[in-house]
Formats: structure tokens, sequence, C-alpha cells
């Protein structure tokens, strides 16, 4: 026994399951009664008019009319799960290996941010999932487990121990500007004292007048930061990029600045203007057009530094030459370097060159 699956000539809906016995007029009478119609003929999906009923094979989809021609049935629209659950669509989300479940509503409520890029059309960023259907997301759990709770009712609620410039860097990569905002507000004078935020994306953010003595801030992106007033004593910078930092009386005192790049192509120059540098490390660090005005440099490395174009008025470089008039045994005495700008400071040989006078 052979069964098909019968519908009414241009349509896919409402299909009725026969058995296919005796003649092709015993299976017109059966698709009669089932569909309800003056059933004449039967066709293939594909229009062929079917006149022998051994030509019907099991599991074959047959469309009956009442003598018209063949019409190709009509495709019903395909309707997104997205659409069909509009607000109680539940998702799953695989965030660098921990699992949180929460609705499409939640996590396109920002406008403007990468989630509802992600997740307000379907496939539009062809979103991986897992084996268990879950969206794959290679980003920090600690870190996204706050941004989600704030999608979820709009308060900015971190537990202990999650670091909060982790939360703004994921706020701001997930492109939630607002939350980014709240954060800032919050870490302005926080202590970060010794904490690890190295290789982390800190770019603009305002860290006035905050504790990040003895942090470890290696590779850091540190573009356009504001540092004024900020601890950074013994904080370990080697790395990072500093460009159009601003350091205005910062305190790093004994920090280590190794390798570090202070110089913006765009022309954005460093301001560390009255800063205390004394004893930082500041060997092979890229300084050109830095201003370094009335800072404290005294027992400062600056060992292949490029200082091209720096401004150094006023500058406590513990520069130590030989007084005017003095014998070889005389007294040496620390000095100020006061000048405008230098143009080449070779500080391996303790040498001052196109220095400009005040």
């Amino acid at each position: 026994m052979r069964r098909v699956t019968l519908f009414v000539n241009g349509t896919s809906r409402n299909g009725k399951v026969v058995a296919v016995y005796g003649t092709l007029a015993d299976l017109l009478s059966v698709a009669s009664t089932k569909l309800g119609i003056r059933a004449t003929s039967v066709f293939t999906g594909k229009g062929g008019l079917i006149d022998d009923i051994t030509l019907i094979r099991d599991d074959d989809v047959l469309y009956v009319s009442e003598g018209d021609t063949f019409v190709a049935p009509l495709r019903e629209p395909e309707v997104s799960q997205f659409q069909c659950h509009a607000h109680t669509d539940w998702l799953t989300l695989n965030v660098g290996g921990r699992c949180f479940t929460t609705t499409r509503s939640t996590l396109v409520k920002e406008p403007e941010s990468m989630l509802n890029h992600m997740f307000g059309n379907k496939d539009v960023w062809g979103n991986k999932q897992d084996d268990q259907g879950a969206y794959l997301i290679d980003r920090s759990p600690d870190y996204f487990e706050p941004i989600l709770n704030y999608l979820r009712h709009g308060q900015l609620i971190v537990n202990d121990g999650i670091n909060l410039l982790g939360v703004l860097e994921e706020a701001r990569f997930f492109g939630i500007e607002r939350l980014a905002e709240q954060l800032e507000s919050v870490i302005r004078g926080l202590s970060f004292s010794g904490a690890d935020l190295s290789r982390l994306d800190l770019r603009y953010i305002n860290f006035k007048m905050a504790n990040l003595s003895r942090c470890n801030l290696t590779h850091a992106n540190l573009c356009g930061t504001n540092l004024e007033r900020a601890d950074l004593s013994s904080a370990n910078l080697d790395g990072a990029n500093l460009q159009g930092v601003k350091m205005l009386c910062t305190n790093a005192e004994g920090a280590s600045l190794r390798g570090c790049n202070f110089e913006d192509p765009a022309g954005l120059k460093a301001n560390l203007e009255g800063a205390n540098l004394k004893g930082v490390d500041m060997e092979g660090s890229q300084m050109t057009g830095i201003n370094l005005r009335v800072a404290t440099l005294k027992n400062a490395k600056l060992k292949n530094c490029n200082l091209r174009g720096a401004t150094l008025a006023g500058t406590d470089l513990e520069v130590r030459p030989q007084l005017p008039g003095s014998g070889s045994g005389s007294r040496r005495e620390s000095t100020k370097v006061r000048a405008r700008t230098v143009i080449c400071l070779d500080v391996t040989s303790r040498k001052q060159t196109c220095v400009v006078p005040m």
C-alpha cells in the first residue's frame, strides 16, 4: 500500500494523507471526500498530469483540481523565530564558555549597540551556534554579566572582585555608551592599586586623581587617557600606548615606562607638565613632541629615548655639569635645564644639543 499527501490545486495548506489503492477513479473519489471538492484531475508537484495510478509513488505530494489547469502552490512567507516571538523569544548565549539565557527584547534594548545588530535581525551577522544551539560570543563572561544585567533592568550592578575597567571595556566593545559613561563616572577617584590592567583598551578613560600605584599596565592602550593628578607610583607601563595622554601633575615616581610610545602621528602631544617622574625608567621610549614643562626627572633613566621637539622648560633633569671656574676637585651641584625646546637630547652621554635658551 502506498500513501500520498493530497492538496487542493494551488495551495499547500490543509493537506490530507490517504492510501492509494484501486484505480485512478478511486483516488479521485477519495480526494473529493477528503478535500471537499469535485476532484477530476491529479498533478505532480511540478505540474505533470497523472493519468495512470501506477505512476504514483509512496509519499508523493499531489495536487487535485476540479478540472482547471495546474496552479503552483503559493509559497508561504517564511517567518523567522525572531518575528514569531518578538518579545518572548528566549535565547542562550555562550560567552567565553559560560551560558547566559535571556530574551531577544533584552539584547536589543540599546538600538546602536552591537548586540542589537547581532540579534535585531536574524542572521544579519551570521551568528555562530554551538552544538546546543547557543550563540557563540568570544568575550569575557565575568565582564559580560554586568552588561546583561544592565540591559535587563537599567541598573549598574557589579559583583565584588569584578574589575570595573574590564566591564567598561566590554561596554565600549558592545557600543553601550550610556553604560560606559556611568562606569567612567564611577571609576573617577577609585583605587586600582596593584591591579592587573595589562593589555586592556583604556582609551580616553578619565582616571583623574585615581590611585593606580603598583598597577600592571604593560602594553595597555592609554591613548588620550586622562591621568591628571593620578598616582602611578611604582606602576609598570612597559610597552604602553600613551599617545596624547594627559598626565598633568601625575605622580609616577619609580614607575617603569620602558618602550612606551608617546608620539601621536595626528599631532596630539602627550602632556606631562608638572609630573613627578623621579626615578622613572623610560628607556627606549618614543617621546617626540612631549610636554615635560616643569616636570621632575631626577634620576630618571632616559637611555635611547627620542625627545625630538620635546618641551623641557623648567624641567629638572638632574644634570650635573662642571660649574664655570671650578677646578678638577670642585664641588658639583644639581642644576635645572631651562629651555623652551630641545631638538635632540643625548641623555646617554649627558650632553644637550640644539638647546634654545630662555
